[in-house]
C-alpha cells in the first residue's frame, strides 16, 4: 500500500516554509505522495450546510487555503520523485482546457509526477461564484473529464457536447505520463461510481463514517466496473483518511454515537492510539485499497512525519 500525506496549505499553518519543510521531510522518508485539496470561499452565512460541523459552518483553516496546483508546482521545484495530487480539485469550477493545460505543466515540470484528483463540489456559494449552475452537475461532469483526457492524448483536439466545446486545436503541452495524467474521482453517489467506470483511473475516497461502508462502497465501485466491461485490476482504490491520536487505550478523542452491546461507546475509524488506527489501516488494506493518505488536523506539523511513520508499518 502506497502512503501520502497532507500539505500544510490551508489555515494557520500554510506557510512557504512550512510546506517545503514537510514535502522535503516526506520525501526523504520514503512516503510516496503529497496532497492538497481545493476551497474557493469561507461563507459567512452558507447556502448548503457543512455536515460535519453542527452549525453547517466550514472549519475556520478553510477561510486560508492556497491555490493546489501552484502550491504542487512549487513543491515540485523542492523534490525530486514523491508524487504530487490534489484530493479533490472540483473540475466545474474550471475551464477544462484551463485546467487541464495546468495539470500538464505540473506533469512536465515535475517529470511525471502530478496526479489528478477531481470532484464536482457541493457548495451552492462556490458554484454562484464560479457562474455554474448547480443543476446538472453530473452530466457536466462526464463531459469534464471525457475533454480534458483528449486534451491530454490527441494531437488534434476536438470537443462537442452539450456543455463544454472546443474547436479543432493544438493544445499543450501534453503530460510526461502516458497515456495520460491518472484521473481519481471522489464522490459516493451511484452516478460518480459510474463516471468513474466509464471515464477514469479509479475512486478517491474520502473516509468519513464506518468502516463497513467504505467496504460497500467497494463493492459497488466494482460492480459498476463490471457492467461498463473494465478489468477490476484497471480501477484503482485511493482513500483519504484523518487520524485522531490518542495516546493511551483509556483516553479516546472521538466517538460514534453507535454502541456496543452492554452500552459501551464505539470508537470511531482512524481514532485512537497508534495500534488501533494502525488495525484500521490494516483493514482498509485488505478491501483493496492500494493508496492511503493521511490528512492530520491539529496534531503539530513537527509531529506529523513521526507519526506518518509509525502508522506507516502497518500499511506495508
Amino acid at each position: 500500500m502506497k502512503i501520502g500525506l497532507a500539505l500544510p496549505h490551508l489555515g494557520p499553518d500554510a506557510t512557504k516554509e512550512n510546506i517545503i519543510k514537510l514535502a522535503v521531510d516526506a520525501e526523504n522518508e520514503g512516503f510516496d505522495s503529497l496532497w492538497v485539496a481545493e476551497r474557493l470561499l469561507w461563507p459567512l452565512k452558507p447556502q448548503t450546510p457543512y455536515v460535519a460541523t453542527p452549525d453547517g459552518s466550514l472549519p475556520t483553516f478553510y477561510q486560508n487555503v492556497f491555490d493546489p496546483i501552484e502550491t504542487l508546482t512549487f513543491v515540485a521545484a523542492h523534490t525530486n520523485k514523491i508524487a504530487l495530487g490534489t484530493s479533490v480539485i472540483d473540475m466545474l469550477f474550471h475551464n477544462p482546457v484551463v485546467l487541464a493545460r495546468r495539470f500538464a505543466t505540473l506533469d512536465v515540470l515535475s517529470e511525471g509526477r502530478a496526479i489528478c484528483g477531481l470532484g464536482i463540489g457541493w457548495s451552492k456559494d462556490e458554484y454562484q461564484a464560479s457562474n455554474i449552475p448547480f443543476k446538472d452537475r453530473g452530466k457536466r461532469a462526464d463531459e469534464f473529464v471525457q475533454a480534458i483526457k483528449k486534451i491530454w492524448t490527441e494531437d488534434v483536439v476536438e470537443f462537442k457536447g452539450q456543455f463544454y466545446n472546443i474547436p479543432p486545436s493544438k493544445i499543450g503541452p501534453k503530460p510526461i505520463q502516458k497515456p495520460h495524467i491518472p484521473i481519481y474521482l471522489g464522490g459516493y453517489a451511484p452516478k460518480t461510481f459510474a463516471r468513474i467506470a466509464n471515464h477514469a483511473d479509479g475512486w478517491l475516497a474520502s473516509l468519513g463514517g464506518p468502516l463497513d461502508f467504505l467496504n460497500n462502497s467497494i463493492k459497488s465501485l466494482r460492480d459498476q466496473a463490471s457492467k461498463a466491461s473494465r478489468n477490476l485490476d484497471e480501477i484503482k482504490i485511493l482513500t483519504l483518511t484523518f487520524p485522531q491520536i490518542t495516546l493511551s487505550e483509556g483516553k479516546k478523542n472521538n466517538t460514534s454515537d453507535n454502541s456496543k452491546s452492554g452500552g459501551q461507546p464505539q470508537r470511531f475509524p482512524l481514532t485512537g492510539t497508534i495500534e488501533e488506527i494502525g488495525r484500521d489501516i490494516q483493514t482498509i488494506k485488505e478491501m483493496g485499497v492500494e493508496h492511503i493518505m493521511f490528512a492530520f488536523v491539529g496534531l503539530g506539523l513537527d509531529k506529523v512525519v513521526d507519526i506518518a511513520k509509525q502508522l506507516s508499518k502497518f500499511a506495508r
